[in-house]
């Protein structure tokens, strides 16, 4: 179950996504402007995001939790969680500083993200890792 949750975070298509009317253009995908990792501690993780155009914040989630999975994945680690995330709007890009706790063995928590299937579900989407 938590696997199929964790690949639907960066599968699915966020629910803030304002809906496109009849005969309009869809929004375009936003654009992933890089990835900037800092390690606070063993097990603890920050990661600064940026992206054009996003649809919703849940583009910036998925941004995160590509990274953070890739990350646990370098360091031998199989599991992530989200701690918090900061946002702020500059213009048509939001730039995005967020920690994750990093595990060898799945933690406790709702969003549990566990790194493999996460990466395959995150490359399948065009989401880039770090």
């Amino acid at each position: 179950m938590a696997v199929v949750l964790l690949l639907s975070a960066c599968t699915t298509l966020p629910r803030e996504i304002p809906a496109v009317e009849e005969g309009a253009e869809p929004l375009p995908a936003p654009t992933h402007l890089g990835v900037q990792t800092i390690m606070i501690d063993d097990e603890l993780a920050q990661f600064r995001v940026a992206i054009d155009r996003p649809r919703a914040s849940s583009d910036i989630d998925a941004y995160t939790d590509c990274a953070a999975a890739q990350y646990a994945e370098i360091r031998g680690l199989g599991f992530a969680r989200r701690i918090r995330t900061n946002i702020d709007k500059r213009g048509g890009a939001w730039v995005a500083d967020a920690v994750y706790a990093l595990s060898k063995d799945a933690p406790d928590g709702e969003r549990v993200i566990d790194a493999r299937p996460t990466i395959a579900a995150c490359k399948a989407s065009g989401i880039p890792t770090v």
